[in-house]
């Protein structure tokens, strides 16, 4: 009877500790990180209901979900924001550049896919990398990886669908190596830059260009769907980060899309994107984890879209904003972000909170209950209590936001001020970069809550501002180890 009676003890005292744990950390969401690229803040219809794309998937997901007005990319390019994204750490403190032939991601650094991995989660990615592998051969392994940070199955390639080499890799592996030759590519009527464009070099025998979004959608559902056949009392949570290789060039719309769209083949590939978001909708319904699952869905950086394509097609991707990929002005790195998490984002809201990128590994951290380890994420702050609800808009996530634009241009966000240290776009458009003469502002400012496109540059007239974010930027760019204050 004693034996029994404690027994009885040590059971009550265990469901008395289950009982005390939040409803909200008994059961781990799924989470799905969808992100494509150079879509740009003016696409979506949800974020422009004078688009010209049919995008309906995303926007049925704002309707379900949170629509962010001002979250954005850590750096202007494909890797910069990439690798913020999965670190929690500001690209100008990494060497980024060096993607090309070896890994950004250090050995052992926490990633969104490592930290969830810890906490239990099922993690596999699909899609572009970009963020470099310790190359030594396409015959031989690829260490440095998406396996290497933390996802226990990858499926995808190196970089774009315009920068050869062409191959699908496969956990760290060339599913082909690329031993075949193409050549470059250019459509009439665009830029070098725009179309269907792809530069020439090495291609695997068994990757055609125009399969690539199609495949890697098929990648996506076949995970999802594997996950969803387990046993539910075998199922961990699933993480799931789908990168998209496009809107980005080459535009290669299917015959179903091509012709079909205001923006012309630019317009009618985008709308081919919202398409195959649309199956991984479908396939998360279909195996009951919508309903389950936290969903992020956004683009790397801005588009590439002229001034004179806004005319041609009517169609302005940048949303009204100033500048395209690449730059540090707003169009170079403001991106359209949604999150859907049923029963815990209110259907059809929309903060105005400025977030960043980096913030998901801080978000995902408290979402599962953990703490960040003094070294990672420095960059990162928790957006949680804005998804519940519980933190509104004058209540600020993050103090300042910092980025170096495509050219090398550093810029600090605190508040409504936003000081860029440079004239000119510092990245694509033109004037990329000008020389300041005697007696100019060497710099630009611009207050975005009165001036979002950024027509009207006070720098000269607020030296008090200028100083102040200066010293902070210094700051920043000198604060190692630890996430600065926020």
């Amino acid at each position: 009877m004693h034996r029994l009676g404690r027994t009885f003890a040590t059971i009550l005292v265990l469901l008395m500790s289950l009982s005390s744990v939040p409803a909200d950390r008994q059961k781990l969401p799924h989470i799905v990180v969808i992100m494509v690229d150079d879509m740009g803040y003016g696409d979506p219809g949800c974020y422009n209901s004078n688009s010209k794309i049919s995008t309906p998937h995303i926007d049925s997901l704002a309707r379900a979900g949170m629509r962010f007005t001002d979250a954005h990319a850590p750096g202007p390019l494909c890797h910069m924001s990439r690798y913020g994204l999965m670190t929690g750490r500001y690209p100008f403190r990494a060497d980024v550049g060096s993607w090309r032939h070896k890994r950004s991601i250090g050995a052992g650094q926490v990633t969104i896919a490592s930290l969830l991995r810890s906490a239990g989660y099922q993690t596999a990615m699909v899609g572009k990398w970009h963020l470099g592998f310790d190359e030594n051969g396409y015959d031989k392994p690829l260490p440095g990886g998406p396996i290497d940070c933390g996802f226990q199955s990858y499926f995808g390639i190196r970089a774009s669908t315009d920068i050869p080499p062409y191959f699908y890799i496969r956990g760290d592996k060339a599913v082909q190596p690329p031993t075949n030759q193409i050549g470059a590519n250019y459509s009439d009527g665009w830029t070098r830059i725009q179309g269907a464009f792809w530069r020439e070099g090495g291609i695997a025998p068994d990757l055609a260009l125009k399969d690539v979004l199609p495949r890697f959608t098929e990648e996506a559902v076949e995970v999802i769907q594997s996950h969803g056949r387990q046993p539910a009392t075998a199922q961990k949570p699933l993480m799931l980060y789908l990168a998209y290789p496009a809107p980005h060039t080459p535009w290669l719309p299917s015959a179903e899309f091509a012709g079909r769209n205001g923006a012309g083949m630019y317009g009618d590939f985008a709308a081919m994107v919202d398409a195959n978001i649309g199956r991984v909708l479908n396939s998360l319904e279909e195996t009951d984890m919508a309903q389950d699952t936290l969903l992020v869905l956004t683009s790397d950086n801005g588009p590439v879209w002229y001034e004179n394509d806004v005319e041609r097609f009517d169609h302005d991707s940048s949303g009204g904003l100033r500048g395209m990929k690449a730059d540090a002005w707003e169009c170079g790195h403001r991106m359209p972000f949604i999150v859907r998490w049923p029963g815990s984002v209110v259907a059809g809201t929309t903060s105005h909170q400025t977030i960043c990128f980096t913030d998901l590994l801080a978000t995902f951290s408290d979402v599962v209950g953990t703490s960040l380890a003094g070294d990672a994420g420095p960059d990162s702050f928790s957006f949680l209590d804005v998804l519940k609800g519980r933190q509104p808009d004058n209540v600020p996530v993050r103090k300042h936001l910092v980025m170096q634009s495509g050219g090398g241009v550093m810029t600090i966000r605190s508040g409504d001020w936003k000081l860029i240290q440079g004239l000119g776009s510092g990245g694509f458009s033109k004037p990329r970069k000008i020389r300041p003469g005697k007696g100019e502002a060497p710099g630009q400012l611009y207050n975005l809550k009165n001036d979002p496109a950024e027509k009207h540059d006070v720098y000269a007239s607020q030296p008090d501002v200028v100083a102040e974010l200066t010293r902070q930027l210094d700051q920043i760019q000198k604060a190692t180890g630890q996430r600065h204050a926020k």
